[in-house]
């Protein structure tokens, strides 16, 4: 029987997901790009029965940290961080940004690596695994657990995250999709970052259905779409 705990969250006025991973033996989790309303955040956890003890960023944009977008101010990692003292988790690549968006202190924040595991609950139960998918932002990284993906703005059911930002690389991205999303088992579920399409989740077997961006095998195909 699966220990995972995962609840879908849907924020914001830009369609945001914000999820709980955790483990339902020790009744533990964290949240994954925690931003526009916290206290719906910390509620959903108690609500559930569990304590929250940390929180996990894909990747430092405000709408999925918190910090300042288009004329928002948007609650984030650093009201998490002091409401509930839990650290923050990030890929090293990607810390200075949530920094600098954020205004948390880079002693609040967890560098990670592309294969770090992060235990949910007690050993041999739920784990966590980190993907380091550069491309959207250059420390873009998602979340692999059991047959779950929390794939941020990497990966959408139907497209993929832009890269006209700064820190996008179109090349990137394309090396993210086909050589480490790519090769997952096609059972993995996938729970993307925003709810643009009209399934929340779906395995990457229906994906790759749906989206061209995923059955993209050459970086010239690859090249391609963008410029369509």
């Amino acid at each position: 029987m699966s220990d995972l705990y995962l609840k879908q969250l849907s924020l914001g006025p830009m369609e945001n997901f914000v999820y709980l991973l955790g483990s339902k033996a020790a009744k533990r989790c964290v949240a994954v790009d925690p931003a526009w309303d916290i206290g719906a955040v910390l509620d959903a956890a108690t609500q559930d029965g569990m304590t929250l003890t940390g929180a996990l960023v894909t990747h430092y944009h405000p709408d999925h940290c918190g910090g300042h977008l288009w004329g928002h101010d948007i609650e984030g990692v650093a009201e998490l961080s002091a409401r509930a003292k839990v650290p923050v988790y990030a890929h090293a690549d990607e810390v200075a940004g949530i920094i600098k968006v954020t205004g948390l202190a880079k002693n609040d924040i967890k560098a990670t690596q592309s294969g770090d595991k992060l235990e949910l609950g007690a050993p041999g139960g739920a784990t966590v695994t980190m993907i380091h998918t550069p491309g959207h932002t250059p420390g873009s990284q998602c979340f692999l657990c059991e047959n779950s993906l929390v794939a941020g703005d990497t990966l959408f059911i139907s497209g993929c995250g832009r890269v006209d930002l700064p820190g996008g690389d179109s090349d990137q991205l394309h090396d993210s999709l086909k050589n480490k999303l790519g090769k997952l088992p096609k059972d993995t579920i996938l729970y993307p970052g925003h709810n643009y399409d009209d399934v929340a989740a779906a395995p990457l077997a229906a994906v790759e259905k749906m989206n061209p961006y995923l059955r993209a095998d050459s970086l010239t195909e690859w090249r391609r779409l963008f410029r369509a």
